[in-house]
């Protein structure tokens, strides 16, 4: 098993994307704790898990509250002894333009996507020092390398901000063993991007937009995070990890992807 004695706390877990790494990594060995604000999906999806033969538990965790992190934290520790593994895969998305964009939009986003990945790092390191190391794994996008017509810029930038926090994390707490890198997936299915999927105009889109002319799996961006998680990326850290079916390989028009 790839993970095997690990810990992994994985945000946004309940559900889409965050689910698919939380029951991949658990196959692989790791004890995982699933934090998110979905609590009738984070149960369920513990109960799944533990079907399966997994070690897991469900927490309520809102990524954006200090406190909320020091009790996730806390309580993960108590239960499993450490944390190996990082994924701050929680985030929102908005569509539309600048325009679009009121000052709460601007702050609710930015308090997700950005703040939620600082407020994660800040306090899991301290507990990867006290174990000699960890992988911090942060989901940005491929929003995070290009602009888009299609969405707002405000989540361009709060995937931005994701990528170049990695990179510093990297470079401050490699001396710890700590590896962070970025994943920039391009357009998944999920819950949350599932209306632009949908529709005979939409799979036209992404056909004309997307190279392997399709969105990517759950599943396929999982097994990417579950590479960074693995020692088999050792030497591995301020990185971008692109999964995005060739969108950013220089296709014309990237507003089908999130």
């Amino acid at each position: 098993m790839r993970l095997e004695g690990k810990v992994a706390l994985i945000t946004g877990g309940a559900r889409g994307q965050g689910a698919a790494e939380a029951k991949l990594f658990a196959k692989e060995g790791a004890k995982v704790v699933i934090a998110d604000i979905l609590d009738e999906e984070g149960e369920k999806l513990e109960a799944e898990v533990a079907e399966l033969g997994g070690e897991c538990f469900y927490t309520h965790l809102d990524v954006s509250d200090s406190e909320n992190w020091e009790k996730t934290v806390e309580i993960a520790v108590s239960r499993f002894g450490k944390i190996d593994i990082l994924v701050n895969n929680a985030g929102i998305a908005v569509w539309g333009t600048n325009d679009d964009t009121t000052e709460e939009i601007w702050d609710t986003v930015m308090d997700v996507n950005a703040k939620g990945v600082f407020l994660g790092t800040k306090h899991v390191i301290p507990e990867m020092k006290k174990s000699g190391g960890g992988s911090i794994i942060n989901i940005s996008s491929i929003s995070g390398l290009v602009g888009q017509p299609t969405i707002q810029p405000v989540y361009n930038a709060s995937k931005g901000a994701v990528r170049i926090f990695t990179k510093s994390t990297a470079v401050q707490y490699g001396s710890y063993g700590i590896r962070a890198n970025s994943i920039h997936p391009g357009a998944t299915d999920t819950d949350m991007i599932s209306h632009r999927i949908q529709g005979e105009e939409n799979k036209n889109r992404i056909k004309n937009t997307v190279p392997l002319q399709r969105v990517a799996k759950p599943i396929e961006i999982a097994y990417g995070a579950l590479f960074l998680a693995s020692d088999e990326s050792s030497y591995m850290t301020g990185s971008e990890m692109v999964i995005d079916g060739g969108v950013t390989a220089g296709a014309p028009n990237t507003s089908a992807n999130s």
